[in-house]
C-alpha cells in the first residue's frame, strides 16, 4: 500500500510528471513553467525538440535524453538525484509523459522506492477528441495505438468490439486507412469521428459514421496524428454479443470442446482453456470431463 501526500508547504524532492503543449505553445500551463525551472534535471523524449520548448520559455534547467531505448540506464540515475534531494521532471515531445510516450517505467520505480510522483495537469488529444467528437464521453476505453500487423489489429479489434464503452485510438497517416478499413469490418458502421492535428494550425473534426470515415480518408490526403473515437455497441449488437457468448450453454462439456475445436479450428488443449474460460471454471475441471469421465 502506498500513500502520498502531494501537497507540502515547504519544497520536497519528488518525480514530476509534465505535460508540454501537443501544438499550440499557449497550452503550456504556469505550473508547468515555474517546476521546469525549479526542477533539478529534465529528462526528455527527446532534448532537440525539448530545447525548442524551453529557450521559448527561457527555461535553463539541464536536460538528459530518457526515452525507450536508454530508459533503464536512464532511471537510476534520476531516482539517485531524487534521493538526494533534488527534483527531477520527465517530458514527452508533445502531451502527457506515460501515455503512448514513454514515462511509466520511470512512475513504476519512483512508486516502488517509495518516492512521490506528482503529475501534473495538461495538454492530452485523447479526452479533447472524445469531447470534441460529440460521442457519449464516458464510460470509455482508451486504447492507444493498434498493432501494426493485420492479423493482431484484427484480433484486438474483436476483443474490443464487445466493451460497452466509447473507445479511443491513436493512429498514424501511414497506417489510418487500413486501421479505418478493418474497423468497417468489425464494428460495423458504428458513429464515429476523427481528430487530427489537434491544437496545431490545421486540427481538423470529421464526424459521421465508419463508413463514412473511411471514405473520407480515401479521398484526402492523410497528414499528422490522428485520434480516432467510436460509439460502444448499440443494443442490437449488444443483444447479438450475449447470444454468442452463451451458445455453448446447451452443450456438455465435452461437447463443447469439440465444437471449439471444429468450429475456431483449435487443438484439443487449447480447446480446453478457451471452453475453461467461457464457463468460468478451472482448466483441470474441463480437462477431466472431456478426457476421463
Amino acid at each position: 500500500m502506498n500513500i502520498q501526500n502531494s501537497y507540502q508547504p515547504e519544497e520536497h524532492a519528488a518525480l514530476y510528471v509534465v505535460p508540454t503543449p501537443i501544438g499550440n505553445l499557449e497550452d503550456m500551463t504556469f505550473r508547468a513553467i515555474r517546476v521546469l525551472k525549479e526542477c533539478k534535471l529534465i529528462a526528455a523524449e527527446d532534448t532537440r525538440n525539448t530545447k525548442k520548448l524551453l529557450h521559448y520559455f527561457e527555461i535553463h534547467t539541464p536536460l538528459i535524453s530518457y526515452h525507450e531505448h536508454n530508459h533503464q540506464e536512464r532511471e537510476k540515475q534520476l531516482l539517485d538525484t531524487i534521493r538526494q534531494g533534488e527534483s527531477v521532471a520527465v517530458v514527452s515531445d508533445a502531451g502527457m509523459p506515460a501515455i503512448s510516450d514513454p514515462g511509466s517505467e520511470l512512475v513504476q520505480a519512483a512508486i516502488q522506492e517509495g518516492l512521490d510522483v506528482i503529475v501534473l495537469p495538461g495538454a492530452n488529444a485523447a479526452l479533447v477528441v472524445l469531447v470534441g467528437s460529440g460521442l457519449t464521453a464516458q464510460p470509455f476505453t482508451f486504447y492507444g495505438f493498434l498493432p501494426r500487423k493485420k492479423k493482431d489489429k484484427k484480433e484486438t479489434l474483436e476483443k474490443l468490439k464487445n466493451f460497452n464503452t466509447t473507445l479511443i485510438f491513436y493512429e498514424s497517416p501511414y497506417r489510418i486507412k487500413d486501421t479505418l478499413q478493418e474497423m468497417e469490418g468489425i464494428l460495423n458502421d458504428r458513429k464515429a469521428a476523427i481528430g487530427r492535428e489537434i491544437s496545431k494550425k490545421f486540427e481538423e473534426f470529421v464526424r459521421g459514421t465508419i463508413q463514412e470515415l473511411f471514405s473520407w480518408s480515401k479521398k484526402n490526403d492523410m497528414r499528422g496524428e490522428f485520434v480516432i473515437v467510436v460509439e460502444g455497441p448499440t443494443e442490437a449488437e449488444s443483444a447479438s454479443f450475449e447470444q454468442e457468448s452463451s451458445w455453448w450453454e446447451a452443450l456438455s462439456v465435452k461437447e463443447h470442446v469439440e465444437a471449439l475445436m471444429d468450429k475456431e479450428h483449435l487443438s484439443s488443449k487449447e480447446a480446453i482453456k478457451q471452453a475453461a474460460i467461457e464457463r468460468k471454471v478451472p482448466k483441470r475441471e474441463v480437462y477431466q470431463s472431456y478426457h476421463i469421465d
